[in-house]
């Protein structure tokens, strides 16, 4: 078969598919060197523990767990500038779920570095990049690609994994709904003082949420949430002045804060597609679905994509079944769908509820953090939701081969 998109959630799929037994070609617009540079993404992203199982499984972790930092605590808040900050908050300690850490945080370049390794040692995958796949010719019993090169393969299936504006997603005539946020994310390294001790800390601010997420060593990820409006004027002040911005978000916990290297800005959208397969044809990761980054899950959404992908795929291969059938991706579809648009819409109604300053939805929202801190079930229930860990999961993400 063949991916289009080499990122985290292509690589991943493609190492399911390639341990699996099946052939995989990878294609990418971009060569590895250019994605795991430190110039090309500023982004880290947060691995769920139920992904870190699923990264064990794939033979990843090896690769990039020194690059990654345990989560052992959650800190969420309604944070305030200028006024006194709420009294409530909500706690959330890996111990208490019976784990070592809810998850990881690893910068997205070593990430793909590490996917890359594995991908490398494993002889059922191939890579072509950069290229493209720029046309299909469905068949009945294959697919036709022909890249950007002029080459052409015969494959049984064609997923797109190409990130947000997929070209193959609308060559293959699938809609989708969305929107963009009036809200801009500028990301940032923070070296501080005090060690962070693998607490990450999310304040809701009234222009959007303000995470800091433990980094390796004495270093953190800002992820701000700020208004189209302010976000130039944000991004455009000196070094002093935007160190001083971050410090009044930060506050005192961490000690004396400054940012290291570049700064970046990324529009935050939302968007679903209205179908994720064809016959011989499916969606997974971004290309299915973009989310806001309120509660840090895009990443591991794209994931359980490609581990329920991958099951689905390899359960009819070892069937004996036409793995590009419309009737067997529709399995993948169903089991995806649902869990996509409940996240996707959580999340849009988090960022409504507390990117705002409106009195009584402040202390509405308060009062539901101080009552679900206080309630050990509640609670409980999502620290498992954080670590990816409830509902019908795919055996790579239970630790399990596909």
């Amino acid at each position: 078969m063949v991916i289009s998109g080499g990122g985290m959630v292509g690589l991943a799929l493609a190492l399911a598919l390639g341990q699996g037994g099946l052939k995989v070609l990878v294609v990418d617009v971009l060569a590895p060197a250019t994605t795991v540079a430190p110039s090309f993404d500023g982004r880290v992203s947060a691995l769920a523990y139920a992904a870190v199982r699923m990264m064990r499984a794939l033979k990843v972790w090896p690769h990039l767990e020194p690059q990654a930092q345990p989560i052992r605590e959650i800190l969420v808040s309604d944070g305030a500038i200028g006024r006194t900050a709420s009294p409530f908050s909500l706690h959330f300690d890996s111990e208490e779920v019976g784990v070592d850490s809810l998850g990881h945080i690893a910068e997205n370049r070593h990430t793909r570095a590490a996917l890359h390794a594995a991908v490398a040692a494993d002889t059922n995958i191939s890579l072509i990049a950069p290229a493209s796949v720029s046309a299909l010719a469905a068949e009945p019993a294959r697919v036709t690609v022909r890249l950007s090169d002029g080459s052409e393969f015969k494959a049984a299936l064609v997923i797109a994994a190409e990130g947000r504006e997929s070209q193959l997603r609308t060559q293959m005539g699938i809609g989708v709904i969305g929107w963009s946020y009036p809200q801009t994310g500028i990301v940032a390294t923070v070296h501080h003082a005090r060690p962070h001790k693998g607490v990450a800390y999310e304040h809701f601010l009234p222009s959007g949420p303000f995470a800091i997420l433990p980094m390796t060593g004495d270093r953190s990820s800002l992820v701000w949430t700020e208004t189209k409006g302010k976000a130039p004027a944000m991004l455009a002040l000196d070094d002093a002045d935007f160190d001083a911005e971050v410090a009044a978000r930060f506050g005192a916990h961490l000690g004396d804060t400054k940012v290291v290297g570049s700064r970046w800005s990324y529009p935050l959208k939302f968007h679903l597609a209205r179908d994720y397969v064809r016959p011989r044809f499916a969606l997974a990761g971004d290309c299915a679905h973009g989310i806001h980054p309120i509660a840090g899950q895009g990443l591991n959404l794209g994931l359980k994509d490609a581990a329920a992908l991958a099951e689905t795929i390899l359960d009819a291969a070892r069937l004996g079944r036409d793995i590009g059938a419309v009737d067997v991706l529709k399995r993948y579809e169903r089991w995806r769908r649902f869990d996509s648009f409940t996240l996707a819409a959580s999340t849009d109604a988090l960022n409504r509820l507390f990117s705002n300053d409106i009195a009584p939805l402040r202390h509405l929202r308060d009062l539901g953090l101080g009552m679900v801190d206080a309630f050990g079930p509640a609670r409980r229930f999502f620290m498992r939701h954080a670590g990816g860990d409830i509902g019908k999961l795919p055996r790579l993400m239970k630790g399990e081969a596909a």
